[in-house]
């Protein structure tokens, strides 16, 4: 057995194989390469533990069952890892990364599809809440609660669908999560009264979590660490453009003869598009779920009961559960700087997306009297900003990718804040440019659009950067991490439609953009702090990576 599994608890750092051919390399790079898929099997052991369960040794004798008929207990298998499957080194065709990069990429489309459509809907309501509050004779501040509780239903999602997808694998939570969006917003789009609205608005925001917080560990299934920030950006798009698309899309259904239901309906069959392709193409990419089935053929084919793979070891414990997922990612939210001072600040520029549903009507309908569908169209200036960002991102992945292997291929967190600081400025720019060319209709419309340009690329850098960076700063515990992040900016995130179009009215304008842009720039040291002093942060921090980079730390030391 090899050396690196001796100690499956032991914690080794993630290492990534490559995929490209071996075949004229010598027998010991062939033996580096197979030590390296070891270790990257012990990681996956280790995420699995620390997420949804542990491996026990056997109860006390005493406690033991019968075996029945007067059997005697059998003997206990020799050396249980004896009997333990792997991967069979590095080409093993069974694991994601050697799967055909045209069956990769089709899964990337897929996703990103079902994660757009999820991000689509929670935002497409903003474009009913005229119709609805009229058939339902409410308020607007009532109607702007089915866009904060679908966002609030993101917050709760990720601690149910997290775990989920590290104990069943990643297939069964996003298409039960498609499904269940999908039949909650067709039942908002039928419901007779505003409280079932406002339910199934939650409930849909819950499932469609799925997406938003199992497609990022299913990337990390499929691509190594140089391929994953592309196909992550792609993502992030996604995350973006969704509730961007929304206005203008909903906005053209509910000012026609359809009404504000159809928004709903529409965005159901979207969502169940996404379920579809998702269920019939989408194969398990979690390697210990691989591995569970694995065994079990080899189980029917060898006759050989004591065959099984790791994952099928872990025993879940309702207290660990409760432990690890739920007070985890909040005791992190408190102990940890890092991640609370960058989670605060994704969730300020999450907020704005959701802010800006209502700020821009206030501005392209009030101040330029033009109509839900045509003003909605006015979002379309951030969703270029979005691309052109994605774009960027997509050119310095050269020079990222040159670091990296250079530095054998362990990524150092502080490389990817150079553009969120860019970010920064412009999202800062973007919104005192807003703010001051959208408060009166003397100064052309295509002004305020323009500013999108700055805000939709500045909120891409931020998110995407400052959120890879507090996954690579816990690396071993990403799971906890994603979790704290997007429960937190959701929770932040969801109470921004509440109040956007009365800040917007009652400051006006250009004093209301003023007051965000300034926010902003207090803001922008925040990404320059830590790409000076993170290092030091996490030298001092008990469960983020080691500026030591062949050394992270143990989350059993805590």
């Amino acid at each position: 057995m090899d050396r690196h599994n001796e100690h499956p608890d032991k914690y080794e750092p993630d290492i990534d194989f490559p995929i490209d051919s071996r075949s004229h390399e010598s027998d010991d790079t062939i033996e580096e390469i197979n030590s390296l898929e070891l270790t990257r099997i012990n990681t996956y052991r280790l995420q699995q533990k620390t997420t949804v369960g542990s491996t026990r040794g056997p109860a006390p004798r005493e406690r033991w069952l019968p075996m029945g008929a007067n059997k005697e207990y059998p003997p206990l298998l020799p050396d249980s890892e004896d009997y333990v499957v792997e991967f069979d080194g590095a080409n093993d065709p069974l694991h994601p990364y050697n799967w055909s990069t045209t069956r990769r990429i089709m899964l990337v489309c897929i996703l990103c599809y079902g994660t757009f459509a999820g991000s689509f809907t929670s935002a497409v309501f903003s474009a009913a809440i005229s119709g609805f509050s009229e058939e339902f004779n409410t308020s607007t501040e009532i109607g702007s609660l089915g866009v904060a509780l679908y966002v609030l239903g993101f917050a709760a999602g990720p601690t149910i669908w997290a775990p989920g997808s590290e104990l069943i694998g990643r297939r069964w939570p996003l298409s039960l999560g498609l499904f269940g969006c999908a039949i909650f917003t067709i039942a908002c789009a039928v419901a007779k009264d505003i409280q079932t609205v406002m339910i199934c608005r939650f409930f849909g925001g819950l499932f469609s979590a799925s997406p938003i917080s199992v497609v990022p560990a299913v990337f990390a299934d499929l691509f190594n660490n140089t391929q994953r920030g592309v196909v992550m950006s792609i993502f992030c798009m996604a995350v973006f453009i969704g509730p961007f698309s929304a206005p203008f899309v909903g906005g053209f259904i509910a000012m026609s003869s359809l009404g504000w239901r159809w928004t709903m309906y529409i965005s159901a069959i979207m969502v169940f598009i996404g379920f579809v392709l998702v269920f019939v193409f989408l194969d398990e990419t979690y390697a210990p779920v691989i591995l569970v089935r694995k065994a079990a053929t080899l189980r029917r084919q060898t006759r050989n009961w004591g065959i099984h793979a790791k994952q099928d070891e872990v025993e879940v414990d309702l207290a660990e559960l409760l432990r690890n997922n739920f007070a985890r990612p909040i005791v992190m939210l408190v102990t940890e700087p890092i991640l609370l001072l960058v989670s605060l600040y994704i969730s300020f520029v999450y907020g704005l997306i959701y802010a800006l549903l209502g700020a821009y009507p206030v501005v392209f309908q009030g101040v330029y009297g033009m109509s839900t569908g045509i003003g909605g169209l006015a979002f379309m200036g951030l969703i270029i900003g979005e691309l052109l960002g994605g774009v960027y991102i997509l050119l310095i992945q050269g020079s990222y990718k040159t670091k990296l292997a250079a530095n054998g291929d362990k990524p150092i967190p502080e490389w990817r804040l150079a553009p969120a600081i860019i970010g920064a400025v412009l999202f800062a720019g973007g919104l005192f440019w807003f703010g001051w060319t959208g408060y009166t209709s003397s100064v052309h419309w295509i002004a305020p659009v323009a500013s999108g340009l700055l805000t939709g690329g500045g909120i891409f850098l931020i998110f995407l950067q400052c959120f890879n960076y507090i996954v690579d700063c816990y690396p071993s515990l990403a799971a906890s991490t994603i979790a704290a992040n997007t429960i937190l900016r959701s929770a932040i995130g969801c109470s921004f439609p509440l109040f956007s179009r009365q800040m917007m009215e009652n400051l006006g304008v250009q004093w209301a953009g003023t007051m965000l842009g300034c926010i902003a720039v207090v803001m922008i040291p925040i990404p320059v702090l830590f790409k000076v002093y993170g290092p030091w942060l996490r030298e001092r921090s008990k469960l983020a990576c080691s500026p030591v980079y062949d050394v992270e730390k143990n989350p059993y030391d805590v």
